[in-house]
């Protein structure tokens, strides 16, 4: 059940005449662990026994999130190709965002996350799996053929 149609429940009991308590113990004993909070049905009720008639939550101040757009994504991208050791506050300022749009563009838009204090992708493609198997491959080799000089090496 979604929050506009908790709404309507709580709208229906309050012109039923019930109290918060009573609404709050109809929704759990219906809905259990699911139901809205008794605050928030408080809340609600209140709204709604002053005249408030719109299931709608109330328009809120300010812009919308803008931040996640295909420029700003490359904007994050280019800044952590430049300097991969940046921090993601760093990023923030760099760019003038939020810190917590920045995590979100790298951990979900771009697939990279921190590792030995620089972004990396997430994932290694075939190649790159393949390649890294290999230089592995021959060191381990190297390393059998003469391990005393391994090291100077």
């Amino acid at each position: 059940m979604d929050k506009n149609e908790y709404r309507a429940v709580i709208k229906f009991f309050v012109k039923e005449g019930l109290t918060p308590n009573k609404i709050h113990s109809k929704f759990i004993k219906v809905y259990r662990d699911s139901s809205p909070s008794f605050s928030t049905i408080k809340k609600r009720a209140a709204e709604f026994k002053h005249g408030c008639t719109s299931l709608e939550d109330d328009p809120r101040e300010g812009g919308p999130k803008s931040a996640t757009t295909p420029e700003i994504i490359e904007q994050v991208h280019d800044v952590v190709l430049d300097d991969r050791q940046m921090k993601v506050h760093e990023i923030a300022e760099t760019i003038g965002i939020s810190k917590e749009r920045v995590g979100y563009i790298l951990h979900e838009e771009l697939d990279v996350k921190k590792l030995c204090a620089k972004w990396l992708p997430r994932l290694l493609t075939a190649d790159q799996k393949h390649t890294r198997m290999k230089f592995s491959e021959q060191c381990l080799e190297h390393f059998n053929k003469n391990k005393t000089d391994f090291v100077r090496c």
